[in-house]
């Protein structure tokens, strides 16, 4: 009591001061609305009267002087509005200050509006109220939608995935929900429940929500609430055990910058908490205000508020000043018509004219440049803030263009530069004084197991399989897909509890295909699905994948059937035509050239004309099976003769055994070579029957009746064995893995895939959209697929495969419907023949260099040391 007296004491002072400084001067009466009697209240008057007391001993020429009249609102909606009614109907207030909360402001923004008396608050913070559109609504201080910025800025460079919003219920709480939702889906943060406590919540009540969210794998917090509830809910909080590492809590200044009017058990208990803070830049002035205050009220703490106050009235003073002290009354009612006491007061003739000069109001205050946009603060800079010991610490500030830096002043990173949450914040001191980041989410070892739903399935149990044990009843499920499973979450960075449950009926026989499967994760009856799911478009608008664990597609399977055929011009089959014109020229090149370097020294070259050409082309020939009669004499020709046998040699050799290869060899032609194929010759096809084949066939263009499902390899096999003439069809659309299965067991029945119509991604695990698991998961999958481990599953599951079957996944046949080439061309012999044309050009060229240069008919012809007589020479036999 003895300090409530004392403020009001200090309140009536000041104002009775200013009363008494000049007869003549002008009185205008304001109104202030505030809770009277508590601690926001107390702080608000002294700055209010500091302020009074400051600007008229500045200014002793001004004309007006403001009589400030308290309305108690006794913290209570209905109180402000029957406060605000009084002083208006009473006290013919011309402005009102206030009142302290959003939900009062609304409806003193709507008596402002009936009265023309305009209502100034420097701390109702909510967004709802601008959408009242009221001309006659000034906020004296910062939307809290303002402060969603740094929200986001702080998540983002965090990389956190999932945020839950805990707010007290009422439209201070509410008001912010629309603006933060929307920021955080820009940056993809998904919210996935909300966490509402009423104002006049019991510590059980509190205590109950909290071990709500204890049982959830969110652990980033965003608190928007009274400072007064926040302490009791982070007390509760660190009783029940959400104040250890791992959890991240964020505050808005709706709590930061009342933290001083929170008791020291209330602080302790947020240690480690961030926050977004209103960012009061420092000056001379407020620091000697500071310096005041401390001086006068040392048991009062000083908060944003109380300096918005101080501005706010100082706005009011110079607006009045400024519209001058014409006409200053209301406007009555009119007696005849039976009003209601809120319109019993008339109309303010005072109003309009405030509105104006309310509008142009521009000076530097203690909290900064004040001036009134869209009638409205816009702030400038958010400080970000970290919960230590009994107060707070400064980590950096949120920029007008929503970057975090350490200092105001500081360069910010570029948007492509690489940097770390060091580079914008200072050092943070986590909950539970963690050690690193909190990673933003856990699976709660005290909670519910993962539900992981898994297909039953009766084909391809290679890849999964569950069964039942025939004694204990219990599900077993596995292959490849589980198993891989397995060796992902053995690479997660944390444990996960988790149970497989069969997408059974109680008969158990399958409960549904796999899109029905998918669709329960989006129910939420399952948390995830382990499996062949194939990721689809059409799946992932509802559900989440994670990157695909094996690659797939859709192959086409065909027969094959064998064609060995046999023509009059197999013997030519062996050599392309080119390199039978180029070994039939050489032979004429190598008996021509011969014949050069003979025909002067060799009798056998010799002769008519015709018997001349006979034997180039006798010698030629002859040549093929290294039986000609006539003998070599010269050293080139021998040189060029012996050349020629061993391209004769390699030629007839690779002729022989691509001939014999040719011959013998059968091959395989697939009796369909593509869809397109099949569509335009009506033929039926088979598929998968829980696959989603079926849909893609029909966007394709084949009639219904023309597709025959098929639930196991054997009835594939039958199928394709007997034929459209039997009953059967075609070919078959097989997704590439069970093909990879299919064709290791029918590996000899002749099948083969000729073509791989429909793209997909693969085989990937389903999450709910927007779960944090699937960033972890997928992370996990890189890192088994690029160890032994995938190989080692790989050979495990897939061994039925015979080493002599094509992989249709890892060798691929490019062009199916084309029986490789065997024949021999130019290109495997050119070295061969460009070596002999060398040696052919070298020994005409020296033969025709020597005989430029050597007469034939002199005795020097012979002194070469050969002998070229005729008695020399052996007789034919």
């Amino acid at each position: 009591m003895r300090n409530k007296g004392l403020l009001f004491f200090f309140f009536f002072f000041f104002v009775e001061l200013s009363r008494g400084q000049n007869n003549r001067l002008t009185e205008v009466n304001v109104g202030f609305v505030t809770d009277v009697g508590t601690s926001y209240s107390d702080v608000s008057m002294l700055c209010i009267n500091m302020s009074l007391a400051d600007f008229y001993s500045s200014r002793p020429q001004f004309k007006t002087r403001l009589v400030v009249n308290i309305g108690d609102s006794r913290n209570d909606v209905i109180g402000a509005a029957a406060a605000a009614i009084e002083l208006i109907k009473n006290k013919q207030v011309k402005v009102i200050l206030g009142p302290w909360t959003s939900m009062q402001a609304h409806f003193l923004i709507e008596i402002g509006q009936k009265s023309q008396v305009p209502i100034i608050s420097y701390s109702a913070t909510s967004p709802s109220l601008t959408s009242l559109r009221s001309p006659y609504f000034f906020r004296a201080t910062y939307d809290d939608s303002s402060q969603v910025h740094a929200i986001k800025a702080i998540i983002k460079l965090f990389g956190w995935r999932e945020v839950v919003p805990v707010y007290i219920d009422n439209t201070f709480g509410e008001g912010i929900m629309p603006r933060l939702t929307d920021a955080l889906q820009e940056i993809n943060v998904r919210i996935p429940y909300r966490t509402v406590i009423s104002l006049n919540a019991t510590d059980t009540e509190i205590s109950a929500e909290l071990l709500k969210m204890m049982t959830m794998p969110t652990r980033v917090f965003i608190v928007h609430m009274y400072a007064s509830l926040a302490s009791r809910f982070f007390i509760k909080a660190k009783k029940i055990g959400l104040m250890k590492p791992g959890y991240v809590w964020i505050l808005t200044n709706g709590v930061t910058d009342n933290l001083s009017s929170i008791n020291e058990t209330g602080v302790e208990a947020m240690q480690g908490v961030l926050g977004v803070k209103t960012y009061i830049q420092k000056s001379e002035d407020l620091d000697m205000f500071r310096a005041r205050w401390s001086k006068l009220f040392p048991r009062l703490q000083l908060n944003a508020y109380g300096l918005l106050a101080y501005d706010a009235i100082t706005a009011m003073a110079l607006a009045i000043e400024e519209a001058g002290t014409n006409n200053l009354t209301f406007s009555n009612a009119d007696p005849r018509r039976n009003v209601s006491d809120l319109e019993a007061f008339g109309l303010s003739q005072y109003g309009p004219m405030l509105l104006q000069t309310l509008s142009g109001v521009h000076f530097r205050g203690l909290a900064g440049d004040f001036r009134f946009f869209n009638r409205q603060l816009q702030p400038s800079v958010f400080e970000i803030v970290n919960v230590i010991g009994t107060g707070e610490k400064s980590l950096g500030f949120c920029t007008e263009e929503h970057v975090l830096v350490k200092t105001l002043g500081q360069k910010p990173h570029s948007i492509n530069a690489i940097s770390t949450w060091e580079d914008h914040l200072k050092h943070i001191t986590w909950p539970g004084e963690a050690n690193s980041v909190p990673k933003g989410w856990e699976i709660p070892t005290y909670g519910k197991k993962l539900r992981i739903g898994v297909p039953k399935k009766t084909d391809f149990t290679e890849l999964l399989n569950v069964t039942r044990d025939p004694i204990t009843n219990a599900t077993i499920v596995t292959g490849f897909c589980i198993d891989f499973f397995k060796a992902v979450i053995e690479k997660m960075p944390y444990d996960i509890s988790y149970e497989l449950i069969p997408f059974e009926k109680s008969n158990g026989e399958p409960a549904g295909n796999y899109n029905d499967l998918v669709h329960q994760v989006y129910l939420g009856r399952y948390d995830a699905v382990v499996g062949d799911t194939t990721i689809l478009a059409n799946r992932s608008s509802y559900v989440d994948f994670t990157f695909p664990f094996i690659k797939s597609g859709v192959g086409l399977v065909v027969p094959v059937g064998e064609t060995v055929k046999r023509d009059l011009l197999d013997f030519l089959k062996p050599l392309t035509w080119k390199l039978w014109l180029t070994s039939f020229a050489s032979f004429f090149v190598i008996g021509i050239s011969v014949w050069a370097l003979e025909n002067k020294v060799n009798p056998d070259f010799q002769g008519s004309h015709y018997y001349q050409a006979s034997t180039i082309f006798w010698f030629a020939f002859s040549t093929m099976v290294f039986a000609p009669r006539e003998r070599v004499l010269s050293f080139g020709a021998r040189i060029l003769v012996i050349s020629w046998y061993f391209i004769v040699l390699v030629l007839t050799q690779s002729y022989t055994a691509s001939l014999a290869s040719l011959l013998t060899t059968q091959q395989l032609n697939p009796t369909i070579t593509s869809m397109r194929s099949l569509l335009e010759r009506g033929e039926k096809v088979g598929y998968q029957r829980t696959s989603f084949i079926h849909g893609k066939l029909i966007e394709a263009g084949f009639p219904p009746s023309h597709l025959v499902p098929f639930d196991t390899a054997e009835k594939c096999d039958g199928l394709l064995s007997n034929g459209t003439k039997k009953g059967g069809v075609s070919a078959a659309f097989v997704e590439i893995p069970y093909l990879r299965i299919f064709l290791g067991q029918y590996c000899h029945a002749n099948y083969k895939m000729v073509e791989e119509p429909f793209n997909v991604d693969g085989f990937g695990f389903v999450f709910p959209i927007g779960s944090p698991l699937v960033a972890d998961v997928s992370r996990a999958i890189l890192k088994v697929a690029e160890s032994p481990k995938a190989m080692e599953l790989d050979r495990a599951w897939f061994k039925k495969k015979e080493a002599s079957c094509p992989d249709p996944v890892t060798n691929p046949d490019p062009n199916p419907s084309v029986v490789t080439s065997t024949q021999l061309g130019v290109d495997n012999f050119r070295f061969l023949f460009m070596g002999l044309f060398v040696i052919c050009a070298l020994t005409l060229g020296r033969f025709i260099l020597w005989k430029t240069f050597t007469d034939p008919k002199t005795e020097s012809y012979i002194k070469l040391g050969e002998c070229h007589c005729s008695s020399c020479l052996p007789k034919p036999q």
